[in-house]
Parts: structure tokens; sequence; C-alpha cells
């Protein structure tokens, strides 16, 4: 009671009151060695896709190249709706500011084009007089390159459609899930015309929205991966035991291998499955190591599609169209996680794209193709940002630009160009010597 001299004897009833009722409430549990005191329970992190996704480690120069492809498909969404437009190649920046949702930019359009001075020419129309926008011609002709290359690459198109159409279950696709990644295998616009309709001997329209294989051709039989597995048997000396359902594993920088990850990696990689073009009639899951084969198919389907895109990239979102017809039953994004040694997720932009590790070093391509190189030479083109813009052009283009401006008349500062002229033809006021320098014989009085 010495604690409480000071203290006012209601506060010291209320607290007795109080301690009273939390006795009651509270369960009696008889005193012992063991409880003592109550132990509390800590829940077990949780172990999921988005868990992993958010912990996994990153890699700084896939994530710095998907950054810069965000910014071309923007301009190139930019560049196809200024296209669409029929009055002509330039819109009004005004006009543009609209399609800042439709592009899905975070800034504003005038400061997005404003970045850019060697793809959008900003000018002021000689009518209107207000400002406009068009695609620099350096980019223009970019855009040109592109196409004609695709067109050049047909045949490699033809292949990689038929590769595609032997991975599935029954030798069908929907074309609107080849629309979708279209751009990534390198393949026309109008490819369900010019490529699906024209080669009917490979190719037969069971639909409008369905394309099926007419026979099957064992030359394409064999996986891009096939090549490395060859090379690593001969180059190495290793045995067909380790090699022949491997899997080139390439960890980025930093990552740190967990005891015992090194022995279920090795175990996984010696686990036999149907390979990508191998029929399969019934999927046996429930059998010894049924899942884990199950799953190392999907792998392999995974990034046999991935070495047959261009760039050897692909949105996560637009596999889930593939699920069905290649048998894909499975959670993609978590499966490509698990792996992380083979694919990479960079979570840059609005959307997850999952990168086939083996085919770059340091954020290139280690074999780059023609239509790779003319979308490098794009990519350069944007990241020059605001340097080297000020290009001094020749006279007469900046005299007919000048020119132009003023219909019928000239501009304000051609006459300046005649009166020095009447200077060089006059010998006798200026004379040149044989060291390049030049004196003046005589004063032009005033």
């Amino acid at each position: 009671m010495v604690l409480f001299e000071n203290v006012h004897p209601r506060i010291i009833i209320q607290t007795r009151f109080y301690c009273n009722t939390l006795t009651t409430s509270l369960p009696r549990i008889p005193f012992g060695p063991f409880n003592s005191f109550v132990q509390k329970r800590w829940r077990k992190p949780a172990d999921t896709a988005q868990t992993r996704l958010e912990n996994r480690t990153r890699d700084s120069k896939l994530d710095g190249l998907t950054s810069n492809l965000q910014k071309l498909k923007t301009i190139l969404k930019i560049h196809q709706l200024m296209s669409s437009r029929k009055r002509g190649l330039f819109v009004s920046v005004q006009l543009m500011s609209r399609w800042k949702n439709i592009v899905g930019l975070n800034v504003s359009m005038g400061a997005f084009v404003q970045k850019y001075p060697h793809v959008f020419e900003v000018f002021m129309h000689p009518v209107r007089r207000n400002l406009c926008c068009r695609i620099t011609q350096k980019m223009r002709n970019l855009i040109v390159e592109e196409e004609n290359v695709t067109k050049e690459c047909e045949n490699e198109s033809i292949r990689r459609i038929k590769k595609l159409l032997m991975m599935s279950r029954r030798g069908i696709l929907h074309v609107h899930a080849l629309r979708l990644i279209r751009r990534e295998l390198g393949l026309p616009k109008d490819f369900r015309d010019s490529i699906l309709g024209k080669y009917k001997d490979h190719f037969r329209l069971a639909d409008l929205e369905i394309v099926e294989l007419v026979d099957q051709d064992e030359d394409l039989g064999p996986a891009e991966i096939e090549n490395w597995r060859e090379k690593e048997y001969r180059e190495k000396w290793l045995s067909e035991f380790e090699v022949k359902f491997a899997f080139p594993i390439n960890f980025p920088t930093g990552f740190k291998i967990e005891r015992g990850q090194r022995e279920k990696m090795k175990n996984w990689q010696r686990l036999p499955f149907l390979k990508p073009y191998e029929k399969m009639d019934v999927v046996k899951v429930r059998t010894c190591g049924g899942v884990e084969r199950y799953e190392k198919r999907v792998v392999g389907i995974i990034h046999e599609l991935l070495s047959l895109t261009v760039e050897k990239m692909v949105e996560v979102e637009r596999l889930a169209h593939f699920r069905k017809d290649f048998c894909m039953e499975v959670n993609v994004r978590e499966l490509l996680l698990k792996h992380p040694g083979i694919f990479y997720i960079s979570t840059r932009g609005s959307t997850h794209t999952v990168f086939l590790r083996e085919a770059y070093c340091k954020g290139c391509l280690v074999v780059p193709n023609p239509i790779s190189v003319v979308r490098r030479k794009m990519l350069d083109l944007v990241l020059l940002g605001c340097r080297n813009t000020r290009e001094l052009l020749p006279q007469r283009e900046v005299k007919k630009e000048n020119n132009s401006l003023v219909p019928g008349g000239t501009t304000v500062g051609d006459w300046v160009i005649p009166y020095f002229r009447c200077f060089d033809t006059d010998s006798n006021h200026v004379g040149c010597h044989d060291n390049g320098s030049i004196e003046s014989d005589r004063c032009i009085d005033g």
C-alpha cells in the first residue's frame, strides 16, 4: 500500500473493480512449471505467386529493356492513330491530347512529344496557324523497313505458325490468339489473308477464327532446345542421361540458392517428360512424378513458344489464350516463378512480360534476327531523347521551308544575302593571299 499513499481512494476502488472483472472473464489456468507464461503462435509467412513475384531477384538489364520497349510501343500506337486519319500524316496537338487515355500515358501528350524530337516533329500549320505534329522521316523509314523485312521473312512466318499448330493438341489454334502475339511472332498485319488464306496447302481455315494444320511436317519436329542439348553433349562430354531432358539455367546476378535446391534442380533436370511435339492422349497426373512431369512439359511448351518469337519475350496475360490448345491447365505465372533460371518476369509497365533468359546477355539478344535488328534501330532512335537535335540544314532547304510559310513571297531576311554577294564579285575591295589570309585594300567610306 506504499505505492498508493498519494492516490485518491476512489481511484483505488475503481482499479480493484476492473482487476476483479478481468480475472473473472479470463479462463483460470492452474499454475505449473510449463504454463507460467502464455506462448503466442505466429503465423508462417504466406508463400504465394504474388509474394514470390515481389521477393524475386530483379534483373536490372531486362527491366530497363522492358521500360524502353513500352515507350516504343506507345510511339507506335500514336503512329497508328495518326495513320488512321484521312486528312494526312499530321495531326494537331490539341487533337492528340485526347489520345492520352487511349495510348495509356501518365503525362500529358505535349510533354511526351517534346521528349522525343527525333521521333515527333512539331510545326506550325501554314493556313490554320495551329501547332501540328507528325512522325519524322527517320522514324517513318524504319517503320517501312520493318514492314518490308516482315514480308521478306514470309517463309519464316509460315514455319513459326506450323510449329505452333504442331504443338497444339489437335492441330488447331484460334486466329484471335495468333493475332494477340502477331508482333511477337513477326507476322504481317494481314496475316490471315496473306499467309493463312494464301498457303492453302499448309493451313485450312475451318472457321472464321479457327485455323487447322493440313499435314504434319516432320522436318519441323525438333524443338529449338534440341540444338543446345546436342551442343552440350558434344562439347562438354556429358552423358545422354544428363542432357536428354535438361534445360539451360542461368540465374540472375545476386540470386541466392537455398540449401537442398541444387539437388532438387539436378533431379528435375533428369526427370523425363513428353516433349512439345510429342502427342499425348491421356495425362496420368496421379502416377509417380506425374505432377512434376506434367509441369515440366508445360515448361517445355512455353520455352518453345518463346523461342519462336522474334525478341524471345511475350506478355504473360497473352499466354492464357493458349492454355486449352496446348494443354497447359496450370497457373502459368506461378509455374514461371518456380523456374527463375529459365524465365524472368518483368513487372515494368502496365503488364507482366516474360523473357527467355538464355536468349539475352546484358539486356541484348544473343542471336538477333532481321526483324529484331530493325526494331533495335527504332529503339535507339527513341533513346536518343533530346540529344543531337540541333542539326544544321543546308541553306537551300532552309530557304525553301521559310518560303513555304509565306505563300507567294519571300522572307524578311532574304535581301541580306544578295547584298553581301556584291563584295565577292568586286576584286578591288578584297584580296586573297597564298597563305589564306584576307586583307582589305581600301576602306569603304560610309
